[in-house]
């Protein structure tokens, strides 16, 4: 029976009730990030809550009466023993019967051995940042496992997910299945001084939880192993072994204040009183990228960078050493849109002294895409101010006579134009120009400086060479004085400076 019209009406304005407590409902949801729909940022990026120490002040040793168990013991239980595991699958390799006079009776995989897995094992250590089992380690300890268990120092066993990784830092983030578990309060790795006292523990060799003593030997050290590495390591002279990456360097208030991660140990393996640390604040800021956005997200510059030494120094008109030399900047990049060119010395970022290439470019990587970056640069004896918009880090012929140089300034040097065909054998970007380093003497004075064969010279002296007249020209007069090389090598500039021989 259909439904009178005066009916219809008189229900009309509780329906339309109902829809404006439900839109009312809906939309204390999404602002309470309750509720997710597709193409809105609702909820606020998630975090791990972490205990921060309030108390940096000094610590006179005199306080301690027996030793350091006061500062070690509350301690222990917040490190964990990390056993990852990673199934590595071999290649099928051939063998006698492996060839096609077989094969055509036999078949295609007749006397080939199929692929066979096997299982690698690695121990490591971690800390403890959050009651709810957040934990830090080193990337190097779980990279590539398909498995990951924590064992912490009552014996208990948890499996382990890894929440997400930086190979960059060599950080990575864990998370077990625990709550109300013992946390480290994190300290301030920027209020270290060299001379400290700090404390290593870890799981050395898998043998059982270990501490050891020992002193900030130096700050702010930079290994040089890779161009993709940010470093920034605490150096210590507190016994670090192979097992200990991953846990803990603790101060005398018993603060996190870095997760130990190598050793120099000369060839043999062990200790030998030279072991790094990465910085607690380096780490925390890792590790709030990596939860929120689950990779780090990075500042980007767009030039390459090298240190100055004194020689560089002096050839660059300053009288003495630091910051950071552009050696090339790339023409899409940010700092190229600001200004920035190649042979420029950032002294200071945001008022602040650089100290070297790595100071540069972790301090870079630690600032937000879209923030500007203010720079002190040294250009032709002259310093100014260039202000740069930072990008987001991107995560990805007929050959010559050979010809000796001027024989006086560079001896033991041969160069030959560079050819189209020669740039392409060296893998360089189209349009290259330069002369070709084809032979070094390995007692020269260029041999010294780094110059190496097939390295593509661009500049001598801030003067652009274009062929082997070029070049002579530049270097005519130059006997006995420093000069100054732009070097193209794989593609990649850089500076060089040649000292004088005798």
């Amino acid at each position: 029976m259909p439904v009178p019209v005066q009916t219809r009406g008189r229900k009309l304005p509780y329906i339309l009730i109902a829809l404006v407590i439900l839109i009312l409902v809906i939309g204390g949801m999404l602002r309470a990030g309750f509720l997710h729909i597709s193409g809105l940022k609702t909820a606020p990026p998630r975090h791990v809550a972490v205990q921060v120490a309030k108390n940096n002040s000094p610590v006179g040793l005199g306080n301690f009466v027996n030793g350091f168990s006061s500062v070690i013991d509350p301690d222990l239980p917040k490190v964990v023993n990390i056993s990852s595991t990673k199934v590595v699958r071999q290649p099928s390799t051939p063998n006698m019967f492996s060839d096609p006079f077989f094969r055509q009776f036999f078949g295609g995989q007749f006397g080939r051995r199929q692929p066979q897995s096997r299982k690698e094992y690695s121990l490591g250590s971690g800390v403890i940042i959050n009651p709810d089992g957040y934990i830090l380690t080193n990337n190097h300890v779980v990279a590539g496992a398909s498995t990951v268990e924590v064992f912490t120092l009552n014996r208990r066993k948890y499996k382990a997910k890894i929440i997400g990784t930086d190979k960059r830092t060599d950080i990575a983030v864990l998370k077990i299945d625990a709550t109300g578990l013992p946390s480290f309060t994190l300290g301030d790795s920027s209020n270290l001084k060299v001379g400290d006292v700090v404390f290593a523990i870890g799981d050395p060799f898998g043998i059982g939880e270990t501490a050891t003593m020992g002193i900030v030997s130096a700050t702010g050290r930079a290994l040089g192993g890779s161009v993709e590495h940010y470093e920034d390591f605490i150096q210590t002279d507190a016994a670090i072994n192979p097992g200990n990456s991953g846990g803990a360097l603790i101060d005398l208030h018993g603060h996190l204040i870095g997760i130990n991660t190598a050793i120099l140990s000369g060839g043999g393996g062990g200790n030998e009183g030279i072991g790094f640390a990465i910085p607690v604040n380096m780490a925390r800021h890792v590790m709030d990228q990596i939860v929120a956005h689950g990779k780090v997200i990075r500042g980007f510059l767009g030039v390459t960078i090298q240190n100055v030494g004194p020689d560089m120094a002096k050839e660059f008109g300053l009288n003495q050493g630091g910051g950071a030399l552009v050696a090339d900047v790339n023409p899409k990049g940010p700092a190229a849109k600001a200004g920035v060119k190649r042979g420029d010395i950032i002294l200071k970022l945001n008022g602040r002294n650089v100290v070297g290439s790595s100071d540069l470019s972790l301090h870079i990587s630690e600032m937000a895409p879209g923030s500007v970056a203010h720079l002190d640069v040294y250009r032709n004896g002259k310093s100014q101010e260039i202000s740069v918009k930072l990008g987001t880090f991107p995560e990805s012929g007929q050959p010559g006579s050979a010809v000796q140089g001027s024989g006086v300034a560079l001896p033991g040097l041969q160069v030959q134009n560079l050819t189209s065909a020669l740039a392409q054998q060296l893998g360089l970007p189209q349009g290259s120009k330069g002369v070709v380093v084809m032979h070094v003497d390995p007692t020269s004075g260029a041999a010294q400086a780094g110059v190496q064969r097939g390295d593509v010279i661009e500049e001598v002296d801030h003067m652009p060479v274009e062929n082997v007249q070029q070049y002579n020209k530049a270097l005519a007069g130059r006997a006995g004085q420093p000069v100054l090389l732009l070097i193209s090598r794989g593609g990649e500039t850089s500076y060089l400076v040649v000292q004088p021989q005798g």
